[in-house]
C-alpha cells in the first residue's frame, strides 16, 4: 500500500491485480486505485461502465488521480467518501444531539455548537463519530477519556468521543473549533 501527501491509502491497478490473484475474494470496492499513465484511467472507467451496462453485482473500482488542492479543500471533498452505513449517513445528527439534552443549559450549548459545526460543514464528521463510537461500544473497544481541545465540545461528549463534561468545567467550544 502507498500513501499520498493527504494520507490517502492507495494501490495501483497492477498491485490490485496481484492481490486478486492471491485472494480472488478480495473486496476490490474497498480499495482506492491510483490511475495514471497511458490507458490506466480508461481501463478503470471501462470496467465500471461494464458493470453498469450488464447490471453485474460486482463492486466498482474507486479511483483517484493526482490532485493539487489545499488540504482543507481536500478534506471537505473526502468527507463524502467516508464509509458508514446509510442509517448514519442520513441521520439527523442535530436532532439526535438535541434529544440527548436534559436541561436548558445543555440545549443552549448544543445549539451554539451545532451552529459552529454547521458553519464549518462538519455534520458528516459528527455522524461518522457517532457511527465510530457505536461500533466501538458494540465491539467492546476501549478508548481514552479525552484529549486535547476536543474535550471543549459538549456535542462530542454527548456522542461519547470523550468523557469530559465541558459544561461542568466551563470549557469554551472556541478552543476546539478555532
Amino acid at each position: 500500500m502507498n500513501y499520498d501527501q493527504y494520507g490517502q491509502c492507495w494501490t495501483t491497478p497492477n498491485e490490485l491485480f496481484e492481490m486478486l490473484c492471491q485472494d480472488p475474494t478480495l473486496p476490490i470496492g474497498n480499495f482506492l486505485v491510483k490511475v495514471g499513465g497511458e490507458g490506466a484511467w480508461d481501463d478503470a472507467d471501462q470496467y465500471n461502465r461494464s458493470i453498469e451496462e450488464f447490471y453485474a453485482d460486482f463492486p466498482k473500482i474507486k479511483y483517484i488521480r493526482e490532485i493539487d488542492l489545499p488540504v482543507e479543500e481536500f478534506h471537505q471533498i473526502q468527507q463524502g467518501n467516508w464509509h458508514m452505513p446509510d442509517n448514519y449517513l442520513n441521520m439527523d445528527i442535530a436532532k439526535w444531539l438535541l434529544d440527548e439534552c436534559k436541561s436548558q443549559a445543555e440545549l443552549q450549548r448544543v445549539g451554539e455548537e451545532l451552529l459552529l459545526y454547521q458553519e464549518r460543514d462538519l455534520f458528516n464528521l459528527l455522524r461518522y463519530l457517532k457511527y465510530m463510537i457505536d461500533t466501538f461500544r458494540k465491539n467492546n473497544v476501549v478508548w481514552g477519556l479525552g484529549r486535547g481541545s476536543s474535550v471543549a465540545s459538549y456535542a462530542l461528549y454527548l456522542i461519547g468521543v470523550h468523557k469530559i463534561n465541558s459544561l461542568y468545567y466551563d470549557l469554551n467550544i472556541e478552543e476546539f473549533l478555532k
